[in-house]
């Protein structure tokens, strides 16, 4: 790292919150997943629900890596904060990266749940506010972004092979907001 480079740095209200697709759980929320498919009669051989894989395979897709290409946010600049979603959700990863004061207002019809999740909570009669907190929903990485850099962050994203959701901003206030209905 670069001297006086750290994240998070100068966020503030009205910065623009990025999200990257996962490819599926990740590393996350494991002793869940076992109990939904224990309580279907599942194993990790029978063809998955969500997938034409067998359950333990579809469900072990690798964590997506997404270094390259949130480098190349950073040096194209504008990039204040990184938020990866890991265990703890949305819920508890984006407050992570935002000063005292600031919050999230995050739109959750900004993209549609992945069969997986959509699987999950189907199956194991997960809330919805249970599922932001266990699992990454389908975004693996949160990057807050200038305003004015917002829609060039997201092009390059894109070009370098990444799904780019506009999730919401940076918002007076504490923890996460949630606007509209996880689907």
């Amino acid at each position: 790292m670069e001297r006086g480079a750290a994240l998070p740095a100068g966020v503030a209200a009205g910065d623009v919150l990025l999200g990257l697709g996962s490819d599926g759980v990740h590393s996350n929320g494991f002793s869940l997943v076992r109990r939904v498919a224990e309580a279907a009669g599942l194993g990790w051989e029978d063809r998955a629900p969500f997938a034409d894989a067998p359950l333990g395979a579809a469900l072990l897709a690798p964590t997506r890596l997404y270094v390259r290409p949130v480098l190349g946010a950073i040096r194209a600049g504008g990039v204040r904060a990184l938020a990866h979603i890991t265990g703890g959700g949305i819920t508890e990863n984006l407050p992570r990266v935002l000063p005292e004061g600031l919050g999230a207002e995050v739109d959750l019809g900004a993209w549609r749940l992945p069969p997986v999740f959509a699987w999950l909570r189907a199956a194991g009669g997960i809330a919805s506010a249970e599922m932001l907190r266990t699992f990454n929903c389908g975004i693996g990485m949160i990057l807050v972004v200038a305003p004015d850099r917002a829609e060039a962050a997201a092009a390059q994203l894109a070009a370098a092979g990444e799904r780019v959701v506009p999730l919401g901003r940076v918002v007076p206030g504490e923890g996460v907001a949630w606007r509209g209905t996880l689907g």
